[in-house]
């Protein structure tokens, strides 16, 4: 998905630590535990594969600068998702014959174990294929977006564009992201792409990665405010058996001005996506401002369903207060599944399962009442990169409200109404809000319906991102916050008897080296 130019000029790194480069004291919004590029501007992660012993990200970078524009292929590698070592800079913009300039937007990476393409020496098993947009300009105007592809025999640390290039185009400047897929069924190759402006995913259909036959169209369900981009399309198991297909989408978000993402559920034949429901109200895949474009993996080796997001907003992203050093984080990996509740079947998503390697517990609570008062209980821990876990029993109280990131007069508030049950992310205090006029703009709010009397709630905190997993990961909410100052206090206050029945916290201000 970009809308942005892109030049790319090598970048070779060597370091390798948790996430990103360590964060100098000065450096006082750079997360310790979520994915950064070592500098400048990022956004959508793309092809996303893991092969031989690595997971590759690949992401959306300009190489020049901490603004967006001048869009690359960067890469990283990890052998955990957790510690990335960055990698040289994989796919460039490159000039035309005919004077004109194509840039590389998003797209998917796919292992090509059988040499379907023919494009790999024969008996080669790891040979990648990655799948791009070419936004190809002229003269600073959109000539074409098309789907592209390029190759590499070792492991995405060097590529060779495809001399047949592009090969798909119909002719649209709207016309980008493809994910691509091995559709097993069939023994075929699926692409999702999306015709934006439309709001509908295009399907196709190859045998060999490079000659590539139409197959259907869908879409205009759901939230239509804005362009349809990243599509993904996969199969997850239904508890109690079955399975289902979800198709995400980035589109608009729970609040109109913003961007979000939604999902739907239903069924894949090869040929067609058909859904379960009509999907007049859209399912939000995260009910936060500042999460987008998320796409999972493919060729994960133990089956799991693996989700990387941008954690930011178009709406202020160029002017996030992190300096001119980097601008641009993902959240943490998230592993998907479907889950049966009262509303339904619905997509549920937990923090990637290695994450409880990192940092060390630090405190544990068993059971605990919770005392009406403006004071309430203020946690024996100081932080900014934490994981915390905490299950609430409402008793006879009407609101529950956790205090993050709290200093004298700071604080990211996350509320529950237990009347409403809802649950809210208040970040209107939570620091430097003023740098752009909508950033402070509204509250992020969400059904969370109690579960046997109870509300769960896993909070991600690092620094500048706040994630927030309610009832196991049934609803997520996440935002970026930019303290001023940095005490890290965390309280929880009551307007009624109430008892914090378990609670876990992990500092994870000083993740395990590889």
């Amino acid at each position: 998905m970009n809308r942005l130019l892109l030049c790319a000029l090598p970048l070779l790194v060597s370091i390798t630590s948790p996430a990103q480069t360590p964060a100098p004291a000065a450096d006082p919004y750079r997360p310790v535990y979520h994915f950064t590029a070592p500098k400048n501007w990022i956004n959508d992660a793309n092809g996303l594969v893991y092969s031989n012993g690595q997971y590759n990200l690949f992401y959306q970078y300009n190489p020049q600068s901490a603004q967006p524009g001048h869009l690359a292929w960067g890469h990283a590698t990890s052998p955990d998702l957790l510690h990335w070592t960055p990698q040289p800079v994989a796919l460039t913009e490159y000039t035309n014959p005919d004077g004109s300039n194509t840039m590389i937007f998003s797209g998917s990476a796919v292992v090509d174990k059988d040499n379907t393409s023919g494009l790999f020496p024969a008996g080669k098993t790891d040979g990648l294929v990655a799948f791009y947009t070419g936004h190809q300009e002229r003269a600073g105007a959109v000539v074409a977006q098309h789907q592209n592809l390029a190759s590499s025999q070792d492991g995405g640390r060097t590529w060779q564009r495809y001399a047949g290039n592009p090969v798909l185009d119909i002719g649209s400047k709207e016309f980008r992201d493809p994910k691509v897929f091995w559709y097993a069924p069939q023994q075929k190759w699926v692409m999702a792409t999306v015709k934006a402006d439309r709001q509908q995913v295009y399907f196709y259909e190859s045998k060999n990665l490079k000659n590539w036959s139409f197959l259907s169209r869908w879409g205009r369900a759901g939230n239509t405010v804005k362009e349809w981009e990243c599509p993904d399309l996969f199969e997850l198991p239904v508890p109690g058996g079955g399975t289902k297909w979800v198709l995400l989408i980035s589109a608009g978000g729970p609040v109109e001005q913003f961007r979000g993402q939604q999902y739907f559920l239903g069924q894949f034949d090869g040929k067609t996506f058909t859904p379960d429901q009509a999907y007049e109200e859209p399912a939000y895949l995260d009910f936060g401002k500042d999460y987008f474009a998320a796409v999972t993996f493919n060729n994960v080796p133990d089956g799991r369903r693996l989700l990387v997001g941008w954690a930011n907003d178009w709406a202020y992203a160029q002017a996030v207060p992190t300096g001119t050093e980097w601008r641009g984080s993902f959240a943490v990996p998230r592993e998907l599944s479907l889950r049966r509740t009262a509303a339904g079947l619905v997509l549920a998503q937990q923090p990637l399962a290695e994450l409880r390697r990192l940092g060390k517990e630090t405190l544990s609570v068993k059971s605990r009442d919770l005392k009406t008062g403006a004071a309430g209980y203020e946690l024996p821990f100081r932080g900014e990169s934490y994981d915390l876990e905490l299950t609430l029993k409402p008793g006879k109280a009407n609101l529950l409200t956790l205090n993050l990131l709290q200093s004298a007069d700071e604080k990211t508030v996350l509320r529950y109404d237990v009347a409403k049950q809802e649950l809210t992310l208040d970040r209107r205090q939570s620091g430097n809000v003023v740098f752009h006029p909508m950033f402070a703009m509204s509250l992020e709010t969400a059904k969370v319906p109690l579960r046997d009397g109870q509300l769960q709630l896993r909070l991600l905190v690092d620094k500048s991102v706040v994630e927030v997993f309610a009832q196991d990961g049934e609803t997520t909410l996440t935002d970026l916050v930019f303290p001023r100052q940095h005490t890290g206090r965390i309280t929880l206050t009551t307007d009624g008897p109430a008892q914090l029945t378990s609670l876990r916290l992990a500092d994870l201000s000083k993740p395990l080296m590889p």
